[in-house]
């Protein structure tokens, strides 16, 4: 395994990682979830991502009694959570980022993980209805009371994450260190676009997500959604109208062939195209069994064959096909 620098902090993360997003609390139990942990602490990943509003809190309860069980030393592992969400449709509970919701939203979650405190917070998405001066000033009291170590955004616009680093810098407050945003074949102009000044500019990590776009970027939708997909899953309904465009699945079978060639599926050929990305900190896989874990790991070896050339195919294969 290979560990990159979160942006432009002193932390090392592995540059694959797991996340627990639908799968944990829906699709995988508590027995399951310690198992592929640790096939992935095997294979050298160190940093699992999760959230609040991951299955309603359940998944950080999955989460917090498998590394109970698991017992690593705390120094070996990252762990993240996020907020915004929230849990209850109710005042200062719900779709903010306010100082009181935050504050109370951390020691919710470090009970459910069972943990002194979590590596990475992140603001799960913008909230207009809240000065950026208040989140920022709630983020970083967050990490000088000791329960979280560095914090960042989600899904927030260059200009946003722009703003809140200012605000941070002028009143010498903890600054935000990473965003977590989508990222994949189809999924690219802020990554590649919006955010281009900023890795240099303020030294911005990415924690990349749906590195297989939901799943379309493994081939298995081409004919249709399978019973065991998460496109089946109730509240998911709005997946499979992305997963079943002929457009794109016409495109993933053509990045299949150049997945033949280096001798990989086109689901690791998807991850190795990200991890060639360097401002890329870590890409967060997802996994409902262990053989997924072992297959996703095997992208790092891909992304060695991936040369300039082998690149150049993929772009021309995808061409203007993404957002």
């Amino acid at each position: 395994m290979n560990y990159r620098r979160l942006g432009r902090s002193g932390l090392q993360v592995s540059e694959l990682s797991i996340g627990s997003w639908v799968t944990y609390g829906n699709q995988v139990d508590r027995r399951a979830a310690r198992e592929s942990l640790a096939a992935a602490r095997d294979a050298g990943v160190n940093f699992f991502d999760n959230a609040e509003v991951y299955a309603g809190g359940k998944s950080e309860e999955i989460m917090g009694h498998a590394l109970k069980e698991l017992a690593w030393p705390r120094i070996s592992y990252v762990v993240s959570t996020k907020f915004y969400w929230g849990l209850h449709e109710a005042p200062n509970q719900y779709h903010t980022l306010n100082r009181k919701y935050l504050l109370h939203a951390i020691d919710a979650s470090l009970h459910r993980l069972q943990l002194d405190y979590v590596d990475l917070v992140f603001c799960h998405r913008p909230d207009p209805n809240t000065p950026i001066e208040e989140t920022v000033w709630a983020m970083s009291d967050m990490i000088a009371r000791g329960k979280a170590l560095y914090w960042g955004t989600s899904e927030w616009s260059a200009d946003e994450i722009r703003a809140a680093y200012e605000i941070a810098e002028r009143h010498h407050l903890h600054k935000p260190v990473m965003e977590q945003p989508q990222y994949n074949l189809f999924c690219r102009k802020r990554v590649e676009q919006q955010y281009m000044r900023l890795y240099e500019d303020i030294g911005l990590g990415l924690t990349t997500w749906s590195p297989l776009a939901s799943g379309l970027l493994t081939g298995k939708y081409r004919d249709g959604v399978p019973a065991d997909s998460r496109a089946q899953l109730q509240g998911y309904d709005w997946l499979r109208t992305q997963l079943t465009d002929a457009g794109k699945n016409n495109i993933v079978g053509q990045l299949g062939q150049i997945a033949d060639e280096l001798g990989c599926t086109v689901g690791q050929l998807a991850i190795a195209w990200i991890l060639k990305n360097p401002n890329v900190s870590t890409v967060i896989t997802g996994a409902s069994r262990i053989e997924q874990i072992h297959e996703n790991m095997k992208a790092q070896e891909v992304a060695v064959k991936i040369t300039p050339e082998i690149k150049l195919k993929i772009e021309e294969v995808v061409g203007d096909a993404y957002q």
